[in-house]
């Protein structure tokens, strides 16, 4: 509830910042097709058309279905929470020609999923509503606004953030002790999956790939499942891995080697691409700072990677972390298609990113490390604990 009214505190600012008059969240049965800004706004899923209108001028209106009415207004964050039985349309209309605001931003956007929660459907309802209000004409997308909210992290989230990495930090040391030559990945994740149980937590992502175990050559590299595979000496063994503290996830990586017999470290070319991922991470951490590009500093990763002689990882270096493991718009990408802007995006003191790069070492597996970081007010600094050596099996 406290973070409910923190955030629409923050949307009161960005509106004045950006000189939006009001923004306006539109959905309907969240609960299916929901609005990704709506967990900032109500304590749950809303079932009929439901507004929630913020004004620059520091007013908050709901107007949301009568059963939706009283979960709304005890969360104390809206001035007056309007509740309707027949329909929306009136008592929304009444209350926008009461604004009567030139400009009205709401969620859609080419570029970003994280701000396009206003379905086709509900966008041509609000058009027909506005009309009916003479405001016809005057929406703008709601981008930098959501984005901005999502994206600039209050204490409280940050809180969150930091004991869900601590709390992965936790179950990936004690999985280093259950590794070992003949367990499948599917055990391995078994393992983990029962320690998030034990701690009432839940993955930061679908429990079907959080976590994600890998191990040696030959697999699906990410995004996908633990199999039957056999951990065995001389695989590079890698898990991607998350939990979700209080609405907040993690997102770590780590790297082990399953050592053979009479090795007391890991071969040259497995401590050759270890290292390289090593000096990447700490260099594109030194890059982070408020005002740059993503696509920056991901071609200070991309440059080391490629310099080394490896191929260059397919993806992005770093994404966003927040209320959903892949969260807000800026990215730290190069500046490919399937990203559109969000490379383009300047840092902000309060945004949380991964560093995540890769590379294949032959015949072995896949070398990679994710950290988390969060934008300080002149450079970067570690919400996770980096790893610094890779772990032995």
């Amino acid at each position: 509830m406290s973070l409910i009214r923190e955030k629409v505190r923050q949307a009161v600012g960005l509106l004045a910042e950006f000189d939006v008059d009001c923004w306006v969240t539109f959905t309907r049965e969240s609960g299916i097709n929901g609005d990704p800004s709506l967990v900032f706004l109500a304590p749950g899923d809303v079932t009929w058309h439901s507004a929630f209108i913020i004004s620059r001028d520091g007013r908050a209106r709901a107007v949301v279905g009568r059963y939706d009415q009283r979960a709304i207004a005890e969360t104390g964050a809206y001035d007056e929470v309007a509740a309707y039985v027949t329909g929306f349309r009136e008592p929304l209309v009444e209350y926008l020609k009461s604004l009567a605001p030139a400009k009205i931003a709401v969620n859609y956007s080419k570029d970003s999923e994280i701000c396009d929660g206003l379905t086709h459907g509900m966008f041509l309802t609000l058009e027909e509503v506005l009309a009916e209000a003479g405001l016809a004409g005057r929406m703008v997308s709601a981008e930098r606004i959501v984005s901005a909210l999502r994206e600039r992290k209050t204490a409280a989230e940050l809180d969150a953030i930091r004991r869900a990495v601590r709390a992965a930090e936790e179950i990936f040391g004690k999985v280093a002790g259950f590794i070992a030559p003949g367990r499948t990945e599917r055990e391995i994740a078994a393992f983990m999956s029962a320690e998030v149980g034990a701690r009432g937590l839940a993955p930061a992502w679908a429990a079907e790939t959080c976590p994600a175990v890998f191990s040696g050559p030959d697999t699906a590299e990410a995004h996908y499942g633990p199999t039957g595979k056999v951990v065995a000496p001389g695989h590079v063994l890698n898990m991607d891995f998350g939990v979700m503290v209080d609405g907040y996830c993690s997102d770590l990586q780590r790297t082990f080697y399953i050592r053979e017999q009479g090795e007391t470290g890991a071969p040259p070319d497995v401590a050759k691409g270890f290292a390289t991922i090593l000096r990447t991470v700490e260099a594109s951490m030194r890059a982070i700072r408020p005002g740059v590009t993503g696509f920056e500093v991901d071609a200070v990763a991309r440059g080391i990677v490629v310099g080394a002689g490896y191929e260059e990882f397919p993806h992005a270096l770093g994404h966003q972390v927040g209320r959903f493991a892949h969260d807000g718009t800026a990215l730290l990408g190069p500046r490919w298609e399937k990203y559109a802007r969000k490379p383009l995006q300047l840092l902000e003191e309060g945004m949380v990113f991964t560093i995540e790069p890769r590379l294949t070492v032959p015949g072995r597996g896949i070398v990679t490390i994710e950290e988390m970081v969060v934008v300080g007010g002149s450079g970067a600094e570690w919400l996770s604990t980096p790893q610094t050596d890779i772990w032995l099996v």
